[in-house]
């Protein structure tokens, strides 16, 4: 009788919504990462790591209980060992405010700080929205006035010159005033749309008595009049919020930043308070929203701290890199040199020029595993790199160093090993 063939085993893939990233685009990744640092700390903004997973009831209670995020969205399960409700962090925000009131981070002074890392929300996948997604997020903790939060906006509106972006994102800023101005426009809102109740989709009905702001923020085309028609809550702004959302005003006239009052922006979250904004674009289509953040000062006595003044923003990594691709942006992520060589006497020559390139600061890769000087030479092709580096048995015996380029004409030269660094440094600064 016959064995049965063993069954190859099942192909597994990636959970949907949550994506590889591979090499070529990882470039582009860092080089955005970099800048989105490098601009950061030019203003006084420190790294601040957090878990990933936290307490269900921080999200619960940061959030809102009636948001999307905490009814639909959240990936919560049951730790087995302690029974304890846990929770993959949908946003950074909570958890940056746990561990600042866990850690008296603010105490002696406030503090501005950013994190980046993977957030989770069960979505509906498409482009621009995943279930693991990526974000920057900066949060200034402690600062109580709208200086902080045009500082915020004057900072990403840097990060986008560095970018090339500039003229491709444009500001939306609003005011949602404090929690008894949104009590009272809240009760105006429920009466608008009741006196609409035929035009609401279910939604915008299920939010109704919940979270009627939210109905502000629909994309559904079809109520656009009911929502255009519908109370503005800048229009009961008391004198305090007043005060606070025409001194912002003021301070981005004066950075010379270009903005637009959009009084039908909320944000999605519960614990916001004044300040809303979000930089958009139009060449993302429906996910056209690439940062937005605003200020949440009664959050910390939210989750059981002192009353703390705070500001901050998420900024969604993918979508900027869709916003980056599209726009044409390239990324260096090929090494300046490739190394190729072959014979007894050439390999360890080889291995001192690439690690005396790399005390130089010159990125080289080194052939390993073998083959031809025509197979190699492929490699070196494929590797996307700018010069190819020749070592055989002659430019062993001599102390030279073949130089061909692979991007342009020319013939190869050869060099003196110890002058291959300053050579290939005067050619090219490698990562431009």
């Amino acid at each position: 009788m016959e064995a049965k063939a063993a069954r190859a085993p099942e192909k597994l893939q990636a959970v949907r919504g949550m994506n590889d990233v591979l090499p070529d685009e990882a470039a582009l990744w860092e080089r955005f990462e970099d800048a989105a640092r490098r601009v950061f700390a030019l203003y006084g903004y420190r790294n601040l790591r957090v878990p990933i997973v936290e307490p269900t009831p921080l999200f619960v209670r940061a959030i809102g209980e009636v948001t999307d995020v905490v009814e639909k969205e959240m990936y919560t399960f049951e730790d087995k060992l302690s029974g304890e409700s846990l929770t993959l962090r949908p946003e950074a925000t909570a958890g940056i405010v746990r561990a600042a009131i866990e850690h008296s981070l603010c105490y002696e002074r406030p503090q501005r700080v950013w994190l980046a890392g993977a957030m989770f929300r069960h979505e509906r996948p498409q482009k621009g929205r995943y279930r693991q997604f990526h974000q920057f997020d900066a949060e200034a903790l402690g600062f109580p006035g709208p200086d902080v939060d045009a500082e915020q906006m004057v900072m990403l509106a840097r990060l986008w010159r560095d970018l090339g972006l500039a003229d491709s994102i444009r500001l939306h800023v609003n005011s949602i005033g404090d929690a008894g101005e949104r009590r009272a426009h809240r009760a105006a809102l429920v009466a608008h749309f009741e006196r609409h109740g035929s035009a609401l989709d279910d939604d915008s009905r299920r939010r109704l008595h919940t979270n009627p702001l939210r109905i502000l923020d629909s994309k559904n085309e079809a109520m656009r009049e009911v929502i255009e028609s519908a109370p503005k809550l800048l229009d009961r702004l008391g004198t305090e919020s007043r005060a606070h959302f025409d001194g912002l005003q003021a301070l981005l006239a004066e950075a010379g930043l270009a903005f637009e009052v959009n009084p039908r922006l909320v944000r999605g979250l519960d614990y916001y308070n004044r300040t809303v904004f979000e930089f958009v674009t139009d060449r993302l289509g429906a996910q056209g929203t690439v940062a937005g953040g605003g200020r949440y000062d009664g959050l910390f006595e939210q989750l059981g701290g002192k009353p703390t003044p705070a500001c901050g923003f998420g900024m969604g990594i993918e979508r900027m890199i869709l916003l980056l691709r599209e726009s044409g942006a390239g990324c260096a992520g090929a090494p300046l040199a490739y190394l190729v060589h072959a014979g007894t006497a050439a390999a360890p020559l080889a291995r001192r020029v690439a690690e005396m390139l790399r005390d130089a600061g010159i990125g080289v890769v080194l052939n390993a595993g073998g083959g031809s000087f025509k197979s190699q030479m492929k490699k070196a092709d494929a590797s996307g790199a700018r010069f190819a580096l020749v070592v055989g048995d002659d430019e062993a015996a001599s102390g030279t160093v073949g130089v061909k380029a692979l991007r342009e004409a020319g013939e190869q030269v050869a060099l003196p090993a110890v002058e291959l660094a300053p050579w290939l440094a005067a050619q090219t600064r490698p990562n431009d």
